[in-house]
């Protein structure tokens, strides 16, 4: 896909409301093996993205997106990671953001709509949520947050902050410990030519090499009331902006997980129909026993990981109430699909034989991809104690032991 000048601007918008054709996602497959390579950003990806209005696809049709809800975004999701991980991996890490807005709006809360506005620009909002030190994420903090007039001013150390070279807002939360007896979590978005930002760019990791994730230094970075999204009681999980969050980042990570798993499959299933051997009289490694038994294994872990994930999200279409069990489905279901996907790149890299350890092997980098599935929150030990302190009816903002 070439971009003229006219397709480069992010007013220019396509209302297919749909990926680009295969032949320009097969062109973002051979971009991400570059990427990976060179440890460099999907910036041609981006562009291309950019041009049909992506940034903007769960932007409501009312204020200018196309309009996707959680279920079909997640969908397209999986098919794009299937191509280009850490590129939809980058996207999820924009739209959760939007996806609170929609949260928000859909019960008459505008607070967050000025984010449709940026993303219909093509202007992308980062993730500022992990830190050393801190193992409950969102609902705690090592930043700290200071009270001023007309806002708040943020001071941390923030990590992983995907999209890295490109995002123009970043969504940060510190601690206020004004009122020792009551701190509060404050969530706010960042602008990146802020006084007091400096981002970083120390991003060289074993996958999810071209998301760029570098992390950023706040020292007093103000943000005003009006990009203030909430202001919450420390540990506290009751806040439909917290609920957006979880639910519009981590099914849809999920779905960058299982696309990796897709493609892993399909690469499979590639080698054992090529791949011959003197000792096998049929020709193909397709007509061993064992071959078959790992195919049909891949394809029994993926299938039911899959299911759970859409019906999470066709769940959240239909309205259903899951009450105080949302928390421990979401986790559950991103859970199921990360351990799913890396036993199927696993099996992938067994039926491909040593062909797959190779550097510049598709095998290789997606077994390194895949990886960081469990470095997201939440990371196994977090889903195991929130569903177990769910489920034994234990108050999650007591003290934790």
């Amino acid at each position: 896909m070439t971009l003229t000048d006219e397709t480069a601007r992010p007013q220019a918008r396509s209302q297919t409301r749909r990926l680009p054709d295969e032949a320009t996602l097969a062109e973002f497959r051979a971009r991400a093996a570059v990427a990976d390579q060179h440890n460099t950003y999907y910036d041609e990806d981006l562009a291309v993205l950019r041009s049909i209005g992506y940034l903007a696809a769960t932007v409501p049709e009312q204020y200018g997106g196309w309009g996707l809800d959680l279920a079909d975004f997640g969908r397209m999701q999986r098919t794009l990671a299937s191509y280009a991980p850490a590129t939809a991996l980058g996207m999820t890490m924009h739209h959760y953001w939007i996806g609170i807005a929609v949260e928000l709006d859909r019960v008459g809360d505008s607070s967050c709509n000025w984010m449709f506005d940026e993303a219909v620009a093509g202007r992308i909002i980062g993730a500022g949520h992990a830190e050393a030190g801190n193992d409950a994420p969102v609902v705690m903090s090592t930043t700290l947050a200071e009270r001023v007039d007309g806002g708040y001013r943020f001071s941390g150390h923030k990590q992983f902050g995907s999209n890295g070279p490109a995002w123009s807002w970043l969504g940060v939360h510190g601690i206020d410990v004004s009122n020792p007896m009551a701190p509060m979590i404050v969530h706010g978005f960042v602008a990146r030519d802020a006084d007091g930002v400096t981002v970083l760019p120390n991003w060289d990791t074993l996958g999810m090499r071209p998301s760029q994730s570098f992390d950023t230094l706040l020292d007093g970075a103000f943000v005003p009331d009006s990009h203030i999204g909430r202001v919450v009681p420390a540990g506290s999980q009751d806040d439909l902006f917290l609920f957006g969050m979880n639910i519009w980042a981590l099914p849809v990570m999920a779905n960058v997980y299982l696309g990796i798993a897709d493609r892993a499959l399909e690469l499979a299933i590639r080698s054992a129909t090529t791949k011959s051997s003197v000792a096998i009289p049929r020709s193909t490694y397709a007509h061993n026993p064992m071959v078959q038994h790992q195919i049909a294994e891949m394809y029994l872990t993926l299938d039911p990981a899959g299911a759970l994930v859409d019906r999470l999200l066709d769940d959240h279409r239909r309205g259903i109430d899951h009450g105080a069990m949302w928390g421990p489905k979401i986790v559950s279901a991103k859970w199921n699909a990360v351990e799913a996907a890396k036993r199927v790149v696993d099996i992938a890299l067994d039926v491909s034989g040593g062909g797959g350890m190779v550097r510049g092997n598709e095998l290789e980098r997606l077994y390194r991809d895949v990886r960081c599935g469990g470095f997201h929150p939440a990371n196994d030990a977090l889903t195991h104690e929130s569903v177990a302190k769910a489920l034994l009816a234990i108050d999650p903002t007591a003290p934790r032991w």
